[in-house]
């Protein structure tokens, strides 16, 4: 007897503890999940983000590609291109090589993304990265999604580098300043960086800026970066950045806020690149040629030498709206300090310059755009890093790379604390 009711106290005992467990987990698992009001303002942005789609092609790598109609593109949406009328052909600059010229075999059979493998869109419709509400999630306040919220860099002399790494922000990067200019070009090596924590991006790209770094910078950008945050995982992307307000509040990634005008049916902007180098192994780059057309003013990007992507209309922007004030090239990192030690974030390829081809990445090929819409060879380039024993970057020339530089680093070593 006694038996018998010490068993259903014990029975009471454990159903009362799972109960509790149970409630904890509840409202454990419940503070990951948005709440009523959350939810409908997460799920009315992604209404203005993902457009309709006449076609949906499923990346190997989890994305979805949304093929939207050119004239239902989010660009449309920002008051001041409203009653936009679409540029489809540019100017290109003398000495570039047009999409319509031939390119090399290995272009023309090659698939620059991953998504290229299971599907295309059709004419008269552009490929857009489908944002979910797991990539909402991610951002602390929904209207920051997509957005970058730091200092841009200005490359001043050794004593202000402590002043510059206020913001977590670190750079290696090769620079020109002090005239008018109307384009760059940059051949970029391809690399995956290990990522420490998921706050944290590695990106390698160019710059081109006007304008006052303490409030009304206006800059555009573009290259490849791995970013956890921004996309939900460690693959290298094609990215695109532009602001007019020094990061502020205008501006956004690739085609998550209204602004940039794709015309490309091939290329979406936030899909992983493909393929990528490896330490000690196969190569492999991309190039990115941004430039002012002389005619209509607008900013274009030719990604490759058959990609035409589309443009950054002059309207969008008050200094760059005329020319630029300076061009950067290279690598940047966020270090968050995880542990209250320097992140081992990498740059580049996670080794130093001094590895040389196949190890260090490496910007190739520099060029600018003059005033006449010329290619030029960029002279009285200079060079910066905050900290060379995190990340350093080295330049040189020869007949074959022409103007180039290796860059990056491991972060974290026995030299950076």
């Amino acid at each position: 007897m006694a038996c018998r009711f010490s068993g259903k106290i014990e029975s009471w005992a454990l159903i009362t503890l799972l109960f509790i467990i149970f409630g904890i987990c509840g409202r454990a698992f419940s503070r990951d999940l948005p709440t009523g009001g959350k939810l409908f303002r997460i799920q009315q942005h992604l209404k203005r983000l993902n457009k309709p789609a006449i076609r949906s092609i499923h990346s190997p790598d989890g994305d979805i590609i949304d093929c939207v109609l050119l004239s239902q593109q989010p660009a449309f949406d920002h008051p001041k291109l409203r009653n936009h009328t679409i540029q489809m052909q540019p100017i290109f600059p003398e000495g570039t090589k047009h999409p319509t010229e031939s390119v090399d075999n290995a272009e023309k059979k090659g698939k620059p993304q991953l998504w290229h493998n299971v599907g295309k869109c059709p004419q008269g419709t552009i490929p857009i990265r489908r944002t979910t509400e797991a990539d909402i999630l991610r951002a602390k306040v929904i209207k920051e999604y997509g957005r970058k919220f730091h200092h841009p860099v200005r490359p001043s002399p050794p004593d202000a580098r402590d002043v510059l790494s206020e913001n977590g922000h670190q750079h290696a990067i090769a620079y020109m300043e002090g005239d008018s200019y109307y384009g760059a070009k940059a051949t970029i090596n391809v690399w995956d960086p290990n990522i420490e924590v998921s706050n944290e991006f590695s990106l390698s790209q160019l710059w081109i800026l006007a304008g006052s770094f303490n409030g009304n910078l206006n800059s555009i950008e573009a290259g490849w970066q791995v970013s956890p945050d921004l996309y939900g995982d460690n693959n290298t992307r094609l990215f695109t950045y532009w602001t007019n307000d020094a990061y502020r509040v205008t501006g956004c990634y690739n085609l998550l806020c209204s602004g940039f005008v794709q015309i490309s049916d091939e290329i979406a902007i936030g899909a992983t690149i493909s393929p990528i180098s490896s330490y000690n192994g196969n190569q492999y780059d991309i190039t990115i040629l941004i430039w002012k057309d002389p005619k209509q003013g607008n900013w274009w990007m030719q990604f490759g030498n058959r990609y035409v992507l589309g443009y950054w209309p002059s309207s969008l922007f008050s200094h760059l709206a005329d020319s630029a004030s300076m061009l950067e090239w290279g690598g940047e990192v966020v270090n968050s300090e995880p542990g209250g030690q320097h992140t081992s974030t990498q740059m580049g390829s996670g080794h130093f310059p001094t590895e040389g081809f196949g190890k260090s990445s490496y910007f190739s090929n520099l060029e600018t755009v003059d005033s006449a819409n010329n290619m030029r060879i960029p002279t009285g380039l200079s060079t910066f890093a905050e900290n060379p024993s995190c990340y350093d970057v080295q330049n040189d020339y020869n007949d074959d790379w022409g103007t180039f530089f290796y860059y990056g680093g491991p972060g974290l070593n026995e030299n950076c604390p």
